[in-house]
């Protein structure tokens, strides 16, 4: 077989992004609970104050945190063997700020793990994943103040303390690399005090999100390092999202453009958590955005201790790269985007479909860093129709799927890349973190909630469900 034997087969959420429940038992406010839905041609927005009468997704979201009992169970039918899902770091410390954690927040996450035990789930848990507290926001401008680490150290070791017996493998920051583009300030490193507007066009700072971003790895690196010390049990990865970037000609200047883009996106975040230093490429990256980063004594050697176990990515699409790009020619992707590929074909999103991407993305970064990997988002945003008996046909998913597996295989088999595991994004259905709807569905699992808020929440068993069935049972041998 090409995957081995302890094979981590899942699938993968965010807790802003299905859990609902925004102010229940305590919970603090998140960024995503001050973003409002929107789609693909009406961007999400962001509001300082809560507007009455709009619409905030991630408040109800599909109800995970009522629900978590039934959709683990469907998880366990599928043979899930592990979970990713993420703590709301804002139902344990709802500011960020307190000195003492929620009761009510760890004891829920208590009942999940619990969940996931009886079923022979292991739990994969993301710490932060884009559910900054809005209090940092307005305090702290996010992650551009180093208070921030702090706070992180101490939600870390309360969670580390109180779930030592019932998590093993974390990753620290969910696509850590998503502050190097302007939506990341959103996303990830909350630097938008004061602001109210489009979510992807939010204020264009590089200072401050490079800053922030430094902050971020100093904290990661403190608590990876701290764990390896208290707790030699746990696995602690990274997590970053890879984008395959492709030169567009072979111009010379589009090569250069490309390993560029390449360095920035893929390697400059990796290189720091993984060899635990800033790489030789790095003062040309801040030369040409203008930033100049304050650092504090110790902050190089935790990023020398503070390296990661394994290595984790999503994947979802390639770009080409052009030194000077045609603008009719440009499309999107996730989080960042590039040039139309005329080999590819691209979802409604215009998210181009490049399963070969994968297999380049694992053999890159296993070349680079020689620790193991995981696959813990791959997947396909598509609009799903509800038939009248009940059912949900995606053959679209079932094809996007098997062709990214196919390419894993190889990249094993063929290759010799060490993979432990694969976790496809939005196993169950979920809001949408880039356009803040539910019409683009990801999920093996249908949810009847919809994009004006209504929908009783009922969930159903897709096709892709079943072949995903078939695919764990089989450890990815029949694809059929």
């Amino acid at each position: 077989m090409a995957f081995r034997n302890d094979f981590l087969w899942g699938g993968a959420t965010a807790a802003n992004q299905i859990e609902g429940a925004w102010d229940a038992d305590g919970k603090g406010e998140s960024v995503p609970d001050h973003c409002t839905n929107g789609s693909n041609t009406n961007p999400k927005r962001v509001t300082v104050s809560l507007e009455p009468g709009t619409l905030y997704p991630s408040h109800e979201a599909v109800d995970f945190y009522h629900h978590y009992e039934g959709d683990i169970a469907l998880m366990a039918e599928m043979g899930f063997k592990c979970f990713r899902m993420s703590i709301n770091w804002t139902r344990i410390y709802p500011t960020g700020m307190e000195e003492a954690p929620n009761e009510a927040g760890l004891a829920f996450y208590d009942k999940v793990f619990d969940c996931c035990k009886q079923h022979g789930i292991e739990p994969l848990v993301t710490i932060s994943h884009y559910e900054m507290p809005y209090a940092l926001v307005e305090q702290c401008n996010g992650w551009e103040s180093r208070d921030c680490i702090g706070y992180f150290e101490r939600y870390c070791k309360t969670i580390f303390e109180h779930y030592k017996d019932k998590v093993k493998y974390w990753l620290t920051f969910n696509e850590i690399n998503a502050a190097t583009q302007r939506m990341g300030s959103v996303l990830s490193t909350g630097t938008i005090r004061g602001y109210t507007g489009p979510a992807r066009t939010a204020p264009d700072h590089p200072q401050s999100r490079y800053q922030a971003l430094h902050n971020q790895f100093v904290a990661s690196a403190r608590v990876v390092r701290y764990a390896h010390q208290h707790y030699p049990q746990f696995k602690m990865g990274n997590m970053t999202y890879f984008s395959a970037f492709y030169p567009a000609t072979c111009n010379p200047d589009d090569i250069i453009a490309c390993q560029h883009q390449l360095q920035m996106m893929n390697y400059y975040c990796n290189d720091v958590q993984c060899k635990g230093a800033y790489p030789f490429y790095a003062p040309r990256i801040w030369r040409e955005r203008g930033v100049q980063l304050q650092m504090e004594p110790g902050d190089l050697e935790d990023l020398r201790q503070g390296t990661v176990d394994f290595l984790t990515i999503s994947y979802y699409v390639s770009n080409c790269i052009a030194k000077n790009p045609p603008k009719d020619k440009l499309t999107g992707g996730n989080i960042a985007g590039g040039l139309k590929n005329p080999y590819l074909k691209a979802s409604e999103w215009g998210w181009q479909i490049d399963p070969q991407g994968l297999r380049f993305a694992l053999n890159e970064l296993y070349d680079r860093y020689r620790i193991p990997m995981m696959v813990v988002e791959n997947g396909l945003g598509a609009r799903d129709t509800l038939e009248p008996d009940g059912s949900v046909h995606d053959p679209y998913r079932i094809d996007y799927l098997r062709q990214h597996i196919q390419q894993m295989k190889l990249a094993v088999e063929e290759d010799g890349v060490d993979l432990m595991g694969y976790t496809p994004w939005g196993c169950i259905d979920l809001v949408s973190a880039s356009t803040g709807e539910m019409a683009k569905r990801y999920g093996m699992i249908y949810v009847s909630k919809y994009d004006d808020g209504t929908g009783d929440l009922s969930r159903r068993r897709k096709d892709s469900f079943y072949w995903y069935q078939k695919v764990i049972r089989t450890n990815g041998e029949d694809l059929t």
